[in-house]
């Protein structure tokens, strides 16, 4: 604990801090240096230290490496960016659906290292614009790596130390590389080398097929790859809901050249040279654990999850013992100690606490903390956060699956509602000459609560907004049922299933 005598009136050994309120800058503790300081500024923790700056609190944030975190400099910035340039180039060699609309396309090709160059770019402008808008509203950046001495305290690796009332841990996360695969970050490698696309595969293995690898694999094959698929679980895309992922299968998997290995494990990765040599990979049976084929291919990207980055954070300076590698925390975002007893004023965010590894969760739970810390009690409902899949088409949820939900309706008695709409029968996304895909909603059949939608078509990612607000506002389907929708738009799909829901009939 701290140690030392009476500074501005407050006694520096006292566990916790006194504050005063003065002016317009909030509260302010005397003998302090901040009143929050943010450890890591991904979008969790940028948003979190925007947030306090919004509360009047004297705020700091450190970054040892990138601002921005994973999502703007190996996430989802420019893996949408790749995206976007790879599905045009899709759509541009699809001379059938281009036909359909009286557009002939000759000879497309494209260019590896501009596409390359708009994603690094991208990543390169939205990094720039985080770190000005810190330091434009006032947040001190501290180039740094933060370690706890105590749940107020870090002492930085630039030999300085710090203090603050509170203090919002936001490390985040890093490729999780399974034992007996090597990584070379050039013929084998994470998603963090493999949006550099320093070179296009003729035949590239994807272990693990969620949201990271469904994605690559989109990429690659528009740019012009083999694909193979390693899935350790029964089925391809195990987290999305059942009906969805046989629906991705039919559209993303089935009519690209992709094959796929399920139930089985990538439990030796030996890196190949390119051109030269090729990348070995055993497979093993998920159940028996016997080698069952070893497969020689060009890359292989490994793609099976991430786990939380917590390396020299100093969490046994505070008794925190993580849990699978996670910080434990309550539903305020606070951390918990080996008794599971809260840390007063030590917060844990984003993907290192494990409850929704996605950066706008990340973002959403540093605001709820930051609203705790104020005074203002908050929790985060996280069955009302909407996760995204940016394949060709897209893939997108708020709230429970189907089996899920099923089993809470058994649980709770109550009667499971399920309505679905059609992008088939949709003006615009036949306009458009893409008519796949549906829009599915799980009720409660007696009240009309949401319990959750699922999208997968044509801008699903942007279409699930609508439901995600629905679901955190609380409205019913039948109230939804009778919201007026643009004609003629995409968001009638949603609106279709909405009216499906209470007998209603979409024209």
């Amino acid at each position: 604990g701290w140690s030392g005598g009476v500074e501005d009136g407050i006694l520096l050994g006292m566990k916790s801090w006194k504050c005063s309120r003065i002016s317009r800058r909030g509260v302010w503790c005397a003998g302090m240096d901040y009143d929050v300081a943010v450890v890591g500024a991904g979008v969790g923790g940028h948003g979190a230290a925007l947030h306090a700056v919004s509360k009047g609190l004297k705020t700091c944030i450190f970054e040892a490496r990138d601002i921005g975190g994973t999502c703007v400099n190996r996430g989802c910035v420019p893996s949408k960016a790749l995206l976007a340039a790879s599905g045009r180039i899709r759509e541009m060699k699809d001379a059938h659906h281009l036909m359909a609309m009286g557009i002939s396309v000759q000879g497309v090709e494209f260019d590896r290292q501009g596409v390359s160059n708009h994603a690094n770019g991208l990543a390169s402008r939205v990094k720039a614009n985080m770190a000005n808008s810190l330091k434009a509203l006032g947040v001190d950046v501290i180039e740094a790596k933060a370690t706890l001495t105590g749940n107020q305290s870090i002492v930085a690796s630039n030999g300085k130390t710090y203090s603050a009332k509170d203090i919002i841990l936001a490390p985040g996360s890093v490729p999780f590389v399974p034992r007996g695969i090597e990584i070379d970050g050039k013929t084998v490698f994470t998603s963090d080398d493999a949006l550099k696309l320093e070179w296009v595969p003729e035949w590239v293995a994807i272990v693990g097929s969620g949201y990271i690898g469904l994605e690559f694999s989109d990429v690659y094959t528009a740019l012009g790859s083999n694909v193979t698929f390693i899935e350790a679980m029964p089925n391809l895309m195990p987290g999305f809901d059942p009906e969805i992922g046989r629906l991705a299968q039919r559209l993303l998997i089935n009519p690209r050249p992709i094959d796929y290995y399920t139930n089985v494990f990538a439990t030796k990765v030996t890196p190949g040279e390119p051109g030269i040599r090729p990348v070995q990979i055993e497979l093993t049976d998920a159940k028996t654990k016997e080698v069952v084929e070893n497969l020689e291919v060009d890359a292989a990207m490994i793609a099976t999850g991430r786990i939380p980055y917590t390396e020299g954070l100093g969490l046994e300076s505070v008794n925190v013992e993580t849990v699978r590698g996670f910080v434990p925390v309550d539903d305020k975002m606070r951390v918990l100690d080996k008794e599971g007893k809260v840390i007063e004023h030590l917060y844990c965010i984003g993907d290192v606490n494990g409850k929704m590894m996605l950066a706008h969760a990340a973002s959403a739970q540093g605001i709820s903390a930051v609203e705790n810390i104020s005074g203002n009690p908050h929790k985060l409902d996280h069955l009302t956060v909407p996760a995204a899949c940016f394949t060709h088409p897209e893939i997108a949820f708020v709230g429970m699956s189907e089996p899920q939900a099923t089993e809470l309706a058994e649980k709770e008695g109550f009667e499971l509602g399920k309505s679905v709409g059609h992008f088939r029968a949709n003006s615009k996304a036949l306009a458009e000459n893409e008519g796949e895909g549906i829009a599915k909603v799980l009720y409660n059949r007696s009240t009309g609560k949401i319990l959750g939608v699922h999208i997968i078509g044509l801008h699903a990612a942007d279409l699930i907004q609508e439901c995600a607000n629905a679901v955190a506002g609380g409205v019913t389907v039948n109230e939804l049922a009778f919201f007026v929708h643009t004609h003629p738009t995409l968001s009638e799909v949603v609106d279709e299933a909405m009216k499906g829901a209470v007998g209603l009939a979409a024209h």
